[in-house]
């Protein structure tokens, strides 16, 4: 998602096209925009399966279930109040796994959130609202994920009117996997998706006959100045980052800085000491939400977090008591790293 592009990719996939024979691999490519970013598609295939339309098409769909950008989304009337919305399996799906990811962090990530997004000027509308500590306390009696539910008949039941649901932490990771297994579907073995800096491959890079590879931008460093701080194998996994280090907004008056990522059980838009996490895992809805709860804790609970958490690789940039930059890495995704 737009606010979580702190660090950007690098896909190190040559990408040719040169006079081959029809039963040879060959590269296709497909980019677009989507989500208010860009999606690219790179799959390994005989022959051209998969077309830019569909893709759209697909895409399309996808924000008309979660995106709350879109007036006329399944989401977007929900938020609005009418409780006779029957949910697809896009929102189911984002449903669950973010009820999943709730309970698993305690509450740390909350897509309810969004009425506190919403107020902090980060929503679809833009617009902030002057938020005092009263202001916020009242807020918070709308957010919580255990005060909404999903009903057999796939309608949803809020007991606020005014909670807002907010999936775009972990949404953009979802339509990431969603085009990955739209591929597979067409009989493609080899590929890889990126919609706007999440990523998901599958098989490997059969043209080249390599794995596919990864470059990692270091966060601290400005876009001209684009230094790899890692080079990693990506095989079935899926992968995002989320961080504080650049998206901020400052208030026109008191100057005081917000950033994007609001902690659920406080309400507040706060800067903890990591500037950014980056998940790779099964998924890449998985890597999305679990990237956004990792940066609301704090360096050491993320750490005792991830213990429990063998399924996720990760990669955390912080700054320590003498504000310097440093790197934490679990060994899941030490394993991944090309020497």
């Amino acid at each position: 998602m737009d606010f979580k592009k702190l660090i950007s990719f690098i896909l190190l996939v040559v990408v040719t096209f040169s006079c081959q024979s029809d039963d040879q691999l060959q590269f296709f490519v497909m980019q677009g925009e989507a989500q208010g970013s860009t999606y690219s598609i790179k799959y390994c295939s005989t022959k051209e399966v998969v077309f830019k339309k569909s893709i759209d098409s697909l895409l399309t769909a996808f924000d008309m279930s979660v995106s709350t950008y879109r007036p006329d989304s399944k989401i977007s009337k929900i938020n609005d109040g009418d409780s006779t919305i029957v949910v697809d399996d896009f929102f189911v799906k984002t449903f669950t796994i973010s009820n999943q990811i709730y309970k698993e962090t305690n509450g740390l990530f909350d897509p309810t959130v969004g009425v506190l997004v919403n107020a902090y000027g980060f929503g679809p509308k833009k617009g902030k609202i002057a938020l005092t500590p009263k202001k916020i306390d009242s807020l918070l009696n709308f957010v919580g994920f255990d005060k909404v539910r999903l009903n057999d008949d796939k309608t949803i039941t809020k007991q606020h009117t005014e909670t807002f649901f907010d999936f775009n932490a972990i949404a953009q990771g979802f339509s990431v996997d969603v085009v990955a297994e739209f591929l597979k579907s067409k009989g493609i073995e080899d590929g890889i998706v990126e919609i706007g800096g999440e990523i998901f491959a599958f098989g490997t890079n059969k043209v080249e006959q390599k794995k596919w590879i990864i470059g990692i931008d270091d966060p601290t460093q400005l876009p001209q100045e684009r230094t790899i701080i890692a080079k990693i194998n990506l095989e079935n996994l899926g992968m995002a980052t989320s961080g504080n280090y650049r998206k901020v907004k400052i208030d026109s008056l008191t100057g005081q800085k917000f950033v994007h990522i609001i902690n659920p059980k406080t309400g507040l838009s706060e800067r903890s000491a990591i500037l950014s996490s980056t998940v790779l895992a099964p998924t890449c809805m998985e890597a999305d939400g679990y990237a956004t709860a990792l940066m609301i804790m704090d360096l050491e609970a993320a750490k005792t977090f991830l213990k429990t958490k063998k399924q996720l690789a990760v990669l955390l940039i912080y700054t320590d008591k003498n504000n310097q930059v440093k790197q934490f890495t679990t060994q899941e995704f030490q394993s991944l790293i090309l020497e």
